[in-house]
């Protein structure tokens, strides 16, 4: 028959400091932050691959220099082995690709245009799409190939 009360040290409380009052917590919780993290790394690696649209073709090789880097992206046009026209990776019939590179150049800044072309096409489907490049208003354009091809130094021909 205890009139006295024994203080149970559970019960969910917490402990106060001497003074009296409660501090904020000052720990962060990182675990949201990282599961956020993870979620978009993977999003990242699914979805980086397919951010390159092309045409699969067989470049030719050269040991040309790279071109230097523009603000604007450059247009990528390209020739593929059946003679095919792409801008972008959008087929284009071959009657339509004049204006539709003469609008496409209203509305870019610059007139730098890529021209990618498979090894097996002729040279002149080649020159007849520059043609055509040129008759759209643009007037800069590269040829792409794949680096490390044969170079014609004066020590090989002896």
């Amino acid at each position: 028959m205890g009139a006295g009360t024994v203080k149970s040290s559970g019960g969910g409380q917490r402990r106060r400091r001497r003074n009296g009052g409660s501090q904020p917590m000052s720990e962060i919780n990182v675990t949201p932050f990282v599961d956020v993290m993870l979620v978009l790394l993977i999003i990242f690696m699914v979805a980086a691959p397919l951010l390159t649209a092309g045409v699969p073709i067989e470049l030719p090789e050269t040991a040309a220099a790279p071109l230097p880097q523009e603000q604007e992206e450059p247009l990528a046009v390209t020739v593929g082995p059946e003679g095919e026209v792409f801008i972008g990776s959008t087929e284009v019939p071959r009657a339509d690709l004049v204006t539709r590179l003469t609008a496409i150049a209203g509305e870019r800044q610059g007139d730098r245009v890529f021209l990618r072309a498979d090894g097996s096409v002729p040279y002149a489907e080649v020159m007849v799409v520059m043609g055509a490049l040129n008759a759209g208003g643009f007037r800069n354009i590269g040829l792409v190939t794949d680096a490390g091809g044969p170079t014609l130094d004066a020590a090989e021909g002896e």
